[in-house]
């Protein structure tokens, strides 16, 4: 959820979109705003490094669903100093660097605790222009809807801790959730794009039905034309399916108008994500040049289906 700052002067705050994290945007003058986001999660892989690739990932991913660029992080850590060793906690950190330095933001410190359980993510904070923030609400009737990155990343880690997924299965996740939502964030500002999200914790079903019911119109979502992880569907049929993607389905049934499609197609709808891609919509002039762009630099994206007035909520066909 977005916070309002409070202050005297209240022409400097802006609503932004809610991309499922408490937010803050923060208008400096009339070209610039900054946008503040934090987020960490427990681990989703054995490899420290990698992890802390994905937790950055993650957490750098909602200055760019909202049309911004990253300044700097506070990183956060919850450690268990009693139980994993502090080259482990350097390897973690490390990964995060890894993500910092590709994204071109500075880590400027940070905060550890004691816990049970290790998390970790960041505090990041980046600036956005004001009239140029993508928002939850903005969805037009007639935009194309693009994703950015395949769906099945709660699927195929779920297979991973279950030792059900190859090598190259959890590789592709991995290369998934590692990519930052750079490119795909400056395509969208310069198609003229007005809303997006990143599709995270509550899956495509929950991030774009918020976006559909917010933005008041219908989107139809093609169900063959959603890029899944290798690997995702298999497991699904399977019954491998993490609670949280089945939660995600119940939540969002009301919203959900599913037609002829079988309870795994629209829990493969529903998974929750772990650093996942944008979804925003775009004039159909746009979409094949835009899909062009994310495609030449090595994304797996699509059109997955348009918004239209009517009913808010999701059309599976």
């Amino acid at each position: 959820m977005v916070r309002h700052l409070q202050s005297e002067h209240p022409d400097e705050l802006l609503v932004g979109p809610d991309t499922g994290d408490d937010a803050a945007v923060w208008k400096i003058d009339a070209d610039q705003a900054l946008v503040s986001t934090a987020d960490f999660i427990t681990p989703v892989v054995d490899d420290a490094r990698t992890w802390g690739q994905v937790a950055a990932a993650n957490s750098v991913s909602d200055i760019y669903a909202m049309g911004g660029r990253p300044l700097f992080a506070l990183n956060l850590v919850g450690w268990n100093k009693d139980e994993l060793p502090t080259e482990l906690l350097s390897e973690l950190l490390a990964g995060g660097q890894d993500i910092a330095s590709a994204a071109g933001f500075a880590i400027v410190g940070g905060h550890t605790i004691d816990d049970p359980e290790p998390k970790y993510g960041m505090s990041v904070t980046g600036m956005v222009h004001p009239d140029r923030i993508l928002r939850n609400s903005g969805l037009r009737p007639g935009d194309d809807i693009i994703l950015t990155k395949p769906l099945g990343v709660g699927i195929v880690t779920t297979a991973i801790k279950a030792g059900a997924a190859t090598s190259t299965e959890a590789d592709a996740a991995v290369a998934s959730m590692v990519r930052l939502n750079d490119i795909g964030a400056r395509l969208a500002v310069e198609a003229g794009a007005t809303g997006a999200t990143d599709v995270t914790g509550f899956g495509l079903l929950g991030h774009l039905g918020r976006m559909a019911l917010e933005s008041n119109v219908s989107v139809t979502v093609e169900f063959d034309a959603i890029p899944f992880l290798p690997g995702a569907v298999d497991h699904a049929r399977a019954g491998v399916v993490p609670g949280g993607s089945r939660r995600n389905l119940e939540w969002g049934v009301e919203f959900l108008d599913a037609g002829a499609h079988d309870e795994v197609d629209q829990l493969l709808v529903a998974d929750a994500q772990t650093s996942g891609g944008l979804v925003f919509g775009i004039e159909p002039a746009a979409t094949a040049g835009v899909l062009a762009e994310l495609d030449a630099t090595g994304h797996t994206a699509a059109h997955i289906g348009t918004a239209s007035a009517g009913t808010p909520g999701i059309v599976l066909r």
